[in-house]
């Protein structure tokens, strides 16, 4: 067994590496880029060495300098975690040529499912079955046109190198295929400099099913069963759980079958996914192989009761793969949902900025939270916005759902916007419980799950009863650096002589103006709601935590400062409470006669000029940040005054990138 690796990655799989590596007894290097430098994975490991600026290209991408650290600190081995190095074969060769064992399969292996077409033709000589589509040498566009005429729209379009969805498009209509497959290829050639693209039907309503494998260096090779990841947004996954909803022992077992002989076609060694589409006919397709380990591994440990990633070390040390695994079975039912720091009700853009706090469940037997990143840590445009993985396991599948909304509800997060509340409602539609599932699930529940939460009494009072235990607490930390700290002229309760202590208290709620007369009492506040008289008592913690009874009712949440505003977070949902003047400060937006960036990124492409008049939903820039294309389009009608932004440039966020000027009557 290795004494000392080195994890050649950052984030929650490093950290998780890290954890099993010293359970096993085996000392660790992190690496680390500029902006990771007080990473909860660099503190974790036993040794660091800083590897290059912030951009991933310039650090956790550069193999080189990861080999050097390696190297340098000493170690026998280097393990990959989840990024492009892990499915990198040049990166595989460089760490074997170097005295290094790579965590992973062999590079050959690596080169045959790294690009998607060759791939493909691979798995139709191992008889793996294929959706119909193209996947030929000749990338001209007429050829790709004529292709996807061929097929049958609608089409999917996909890189044939790379992955986490990036340059996937579907098009529907031909009269869109030529600027889709252009957006496709300008995003590929941003991530990854290869515009190859393949073209295959694309399926209505289909699951995405994917099968772990796990394979040794003498001959061996299992599945660990299948993985249900069809709740996705933007083509990446947001819910994962295993095993997948409603297969029968034929089909469980015709798939694994076939993710055998996928991994055996290509001599493949180590942890490995097999991802398929599965109709509602029943059939399904090879998409495509990640020859790493993947985000979602924990729900499959869940249900087996196995060490994924001890496993992975222990195969790369020469360790022969348990004879009883060919017998294991499926223990309960577990579910992932991916925490992210993006904004759901705004076409999930990212989020930038500090966790100010983070407030997650306590794992137990049922529950378990990989994270890499912990309250005061920023989330920054170089890295995926990730925070957590919240994973849920019990019996069965409607045991592990309530598991997962209770989870979630308890989830509190502030300083950046992030996608728990999306989450929680997610877990309580009908849809979700009864595992009516396929990639269009969130498109088809958007309207359900965007919609911004409504204030009703209840959010209204405890709003009311955060502000003034909070300002309770202001004063009495005040008070006490003064002289008289009991002078009734310090006090903020709204003190009157022989009278009750009234006021009344102004503030803003998710945008709208409140305005509640407030009575003091000897224990909590009559507080006037919409005509009635609602009685509130209750604790506001150190942590945030307001417990509250409100009308006889208990009810928890969390109020939590953001400057000089607070966030009040009600079972997922994140609700802003400001006073009046702040009311409408909340980050970027269009500005008069401009039009803004979100968030920090570099422009791709700029598809109008000065001068033009454009209609509505318009496509006018083009920005790439935080691995995602955003798109900004006409709001309405009208003229492009001017353009404030040119291909390739790096702009701020809120920067006005196009001046322009509505149409009039």
């Amino acid at each position: 067994m290795f004494s000392k690796i080195l994890v050649a990655n950052r984030g929650e799989i490093a950290c998780r590496v890290i954890r099993t590596a010293h359970r096993m007894g085996i000392g660790t290097v992190a690496v680390f880029s500029e902006a990771d430098r007080d990473a909860v994975h660099v503190a974790m490991a036993d040794e660091a060495y800083a590897i290059g600026p912030a951009p991933a290209r310039d650090s956790y991408l550069d193999g080189k300098r990861i080999i050097a650290a390696a190297l340098a600190s000493g170690a026998d081995a280097i393990h990959p975690g989840y990024g492009f190095l892990a499915e990198n074969a040049d990166f595989a060769e460089a760490c074997s040529a170097a005295g290094l064992v790579f965590i992973g399969p062999p590079p050959e292996a690596i080169r045959a499912m790294g690009g998607k077409s060759a791939a493909k033709t691979l798995m139709a000589a191992a008889g793996v079955p294929l959706v119909p589509g193209y996947h030929g040498d000749d990338q001209s566009p007429d050829r790709l046109t004529a292709e996807a005429e061929k097929i049958g729209y609608p089409v999917l379009i996909k890189a044939s190198a790379g992955g986490g969805g990036k340059g996937m498009r579907i098009v529907s209509q031909p009269e869109d295929f030529a600027a889709e497959l252009a957006g496709a290829k300008r995003e590929l050639l941003a991530a990854f400099g290869d515009q190859r693209m393949l073209i295959e039907k694309y399926l209505v309503r289909p699951r995405h099913v994917e099968v772990q494998v796990f394979a040794d260096n003498h001959g061996n090779c299992h599945s660990l069963f299948e993985r249900d990841c069809s709740i996705q947004r933007r083509h990446q996954k947001v819910i994962e759980e295993a095993p997948a909803p409603g297969l029968s022992d034929s089909l469980r077992k015709r798939m694994s079958d076939a993710a055998v002989a996928c991994a055996r076609a290509i001599d493949y060694s180590g942890a490995g996914t097999v991802e398929f589409l599965l109709d509602e006919n029943g059939e399904f397709f090879f998409m495509e192989m990640n020859t790493r380990l993947q985000v979602e591994h924990p729900v499959t440990e869940f249900i087996t009761g196995l060490d994924l990633v001890e496993w992975q070390l222990r195969v790369a040390a020469g360790e022969r793969l348990p004879s009883g695994w060919a017998d294991l079975e499926i223990h309960g039912h577990a579910i992932e949902a991916r925490l992210y720091a993006e904004d759901p009700e705004h076409d999930f853009l990212p989020s930038i900025g500090r966790i100010s706090h983070l407030v997650l469940p306590g794992p137990n037997a049922h529950v378990r939270i990989d994270s890499g990143v912990s309250a005061g840590d920023a989330i920054t445009v170089h890295y995926d916005p990730m925070i957590a993985k919240l994973i849920v396991w019990d019996i069965d599948r409607a045991s592990a759902v309530r598991r997962l909304s209770a989870a979630l509800r308890g989830t509190a997060i502030a300083g950046v916007t992030s996608n728990a509340g999306f989450l929680a409602k997610l877990s309580q539609l009908e849809d979700f419980k009864d595992a009516n599932l396929d990639t269009g699930f969130i498109t088809r529940n958007e309207a359900a799950l965007t919609l911004e939460p409504t204030a009703d009494d209840t959010t209204v009072a405890m709003a009311a009863l955060g502000l003034l235990l909070a300002r309770r607490a202001t004063a009495g930390r005040r008070s006490m650096a003064v002289t008289d700290p009991y002078s009734p002229w310090g006090m903020t309760n709204a003190f009157r002589l022989n009278e009750p202590a009234r006021e009344t208290l102004r503030f803003s709620l998710a945008k709208t103006p409140m305005e509640l007369d407030v009575a003091h009492l000897a224990r909590g506040f009559e507080i006037g709601v919409d005509g009635e008289t609602i009685l509130v008592e209750g604790m506001l913690g150190q942590d945030g935590r307001l417990s509250t009874m409100i009308g006889g009712r208990k009810h928890t949440g969390y109020f939590l400062p953001d400057g000089q505003a607070f966030d009040l977070l009600i079972e997922g949902n994140r609700y802003r409470v400001s006073p009046p003047d702040l009311a409408g400060s909340e980050g970027p937006e269009a500005s008069v006669g401009g039009l803004t960036s979100p968030m920090p990124g570099v422009i791709r492409a700029v598809l109008a000029g000065a001068g033009d008049q454009v209609v509505a939903g318009q496509a006018l820039v083009i920005m790439e940040a935080m691995k995602m294309e955003h798109t900004i389009r006409a709001p309405m009608a009208g003229l492009v005054m001017s353009l404030n932004c040119e291909e390739g440039a790096m702009v701020e966020a809120g920067i006005v990138l196009v001046d322009f000027e509505p149409e009039t009557d």
